[in-house]
């Protein structure tokens, strides 16, 4: 059983332009990642890497994705959350955004720069680049040194789970 999940999400209009490498063709997009909590508030990460950047190794990441044209964020948590984890939610089971950042990364030879927002909802079908998933305890992820997706989540992730406003500094993670 799940709590109510809480948005990661972050839509920013015509946001500052950030430095960020030449290496590949860019795409620019708005994203939802999601705290998915349990009833023993154990978080779901995924346990993934990128088969076209075997360079960056693999990653613990939260489950999310593009805002498509027309969508909301919310819209969108819903949606990734079910496609992602098989869970459907309802809208009133997913908070406001209240974590909002900009990052970068490597992924399918291209690079994204997207404005993201974290919510709290639930798990996903992902197949590409997925090794695993495991609900984590809160405190395990707070002393982990494993890699996460966001990079901060270890030391951010305390401060959203107690209802922080969160406006992360841009994040060059790959």
């Amino acid at each position: 059983m799940l709590n109510a999940p809480r948005p990661v999400a972050l839509v920013r209009a015509r946001a500052q332009p950030v430095p960020r490498p030449n290496d590949l063709p860019v795409i620019e997009r708005s994203a939802v990642r999601l705290v998915v909590l349990d009833v023993q508030d154990k978080v779901l990460p995924f346990h993934t890497h990128d088969p076209d950047h075997p360079d960056l190794g693999s990653w613990w990441e939260l489950p999310g994705g593009g805002i498509d044209p027309g969508e909301t964020y919310l819209d969108t948590a819903i949606r990734e959350l079910h496609e992602e984890t098989g869970i459907l939610a309802d809208p009133s089971q997913v908070g406001p955004p209240s974590w909002r950042r900009r990052a970068s990364f490597r992924h399918r030879q291209r690079r994204h720069l997207q404005d993201e927002v974290i919510d709290d909802p639930a798990p996903a079908r992902r197949t590409r680049g997925l090794l695993a998933f495991r609900w984590w305890p809160t405190p395990e992820i707070l002393n982990s040194s494993e890699c996460f997706y966001p990079g901060r989540l270890p030391a951010l992730l305390g401060a959203f789970l107690d209802g922080d406003e969160i406006d992360e500094p841009f994040e060059l993670w790959s």
